[in-house]
């Protein structure tokens, strides 16, 4: 049985501005604004992205007028925890409330000794690919560097995961993979990323983090050169009629701009595979034809396809590809020599699987608001 949401009261927002999501250049930069000496820099670094400290009286190694001045002026803050939702198969997600009251989801998968955070990019999605629900919700705004940091740090507090541990995590991995297009928001994701994979601080490596993308193509080359994190392709269909049909985005960067993109991202390789996600749409793009074109399409390609079940949400237009048709298709894509796993669906049932995040919270805002307006008429809602 699910365990019940736990739901968070609304507090006001925190008027200091946050230490979380400044990088080592911006941390050094608030140091010399003090009049304080460089070394400070590293002392705050190591409070705050190793130990994961939230009250500067903690941290032991700075002199306390300091930590009482930096508590005056600055805040640790993460985004609030509206709720928290725990799926039958252990996975957790969270809707998390920010400063202008815009709300995210984060997903933690947890693996034996293991497990993967699903993080959000922005506020909403650019994209409306037509078996996504997440695209269903228009783009609201890009998350900040703070926001997305804040992410993995709220994680870890609820986990207990402080300090950096260097084995058996239970955040071993980082996917870009919630909610937004993160190539949309490039320049802030590779900051946040940046700041993730510092060896001194939550030091998650780069080849533990994976960025997922609908085909942002001219984006793709400085993924590889500037941060060489593994790179995974929504890519669902195999030719351009139906791709442009269920990933709008294909119109404007075709499959053929696609995948040169892929074949020359730095870094590819049989010990760094591209992953390519494949959602399984019963009678659309789950044929042999489609596996054999599939494997056409990505040949020379150090690569590995996860077949994704598709996962309903109300009123969607598609169906889920019958398990004879997934298992037909897995096999002639791995009788190839790529490895295609069918991926078990986490999450369902508190929605938090693929291509579900943030409808439950939509339909909770919906409810609660037409609930109000029946027990007080006389309230100026909105």
């Amino acid at each position: 049985m699910t365990a019940a949401p736990l739901l968070a009261v609304a507090e006001p927002a925190d008027a200091r501005p946050s230490l979380v999501g400044l990088d080592r250049a911006e941390l050094a930069a608030e140091v010399a604004r003090l009049g304080e000496k460089p070394f400070r820099a590293r002392q705050l670094w190591h409070w705050i992205y190793f130990r994961g400290t939230t009250d500067f009286a903690a941290m032991t190694t700075i002199a306390k007028g300091l930590r009482a001045s930096l508590a005056e002026r600055y805040a640790l803050a993460r985004p609030r925890v509206v709720m928290d939702q725990r799926s039958v198969d252990g996975t957790r997600k969270w809707l998390l409330g920010l400063d202008d009251g815009c709300e995210i989801e984060t997903v933690h998968i947890p693996e034996e000794n293991r497990g993967a955070l699903c993080v959000s990019s922005q506020v909403g999605c650019t994209l409306t690919c037509r078996f996504c629900h997440t695209g269903t919700q228009t783009l609201v705004r890009d998350l900040s560097a703070a926001e997305i940091v804040g992410q993995v740090m709220l994680a870890r507090d609820a986990l207990g995961e402080w300090p950096s541990p260097k084995d058996g995590r239970l955040i071993s991995n980082i996917v870009l993979m919630g909610m937004g297009e993160p190539l949309y928001n490039y320049d802030t994701v590779a900051k946040a990323l940046r700041v993730i994979m510092d060896a001194e601080g939550i030091a998650i490596s780069r080849r533990k983090i994976t960025l997922s993308t609908a085909g942002v193509v001219p984006m793709i080359k400085r993924v590889g050169e500037e941060l060489g994190v593994s790179l995974a392709i929504s890519l669902h269909a195999v030719t351009d009629e139906v791709r442009d049909r269920i990933v709008p985005l294909n119109r404007k960067y075709p499959l053929a701009e696609l995948m040169a993109a892929v074949r020359d991202y730095p870094g590819a390789s049989n010990a760094r595979r591209v992953t390519f996600e494949y959602v399984m749409l019963k009678d659309v793009n789950d044929s042999p034809a489609d596996a054999k074109a599939l494997v056409r399409l990505i040949a020379g390609i150090p690569a590995k396809v996860n077949l994704i079940p598709f996962n309903p949400w109300p009123g969607a237009p598609f169906e889920c590809s019958t398990a004879a048709a997934i298992a037909r298709f897995a096999r002639i894509v791995n009788d190839a020599g790529y490895a295609s796993p069918v991926r078990t669906p986490r999450g369902r049932d508190i929605l938090a699987a693929c291509g579900q995040l943030r409808s439950a919270s939509e339909r909770l805002r919906k409810s609660a608001v037409r609930g109000a307006a029946v027990d007080t008429p006389a309230s100026p809602l909105g």
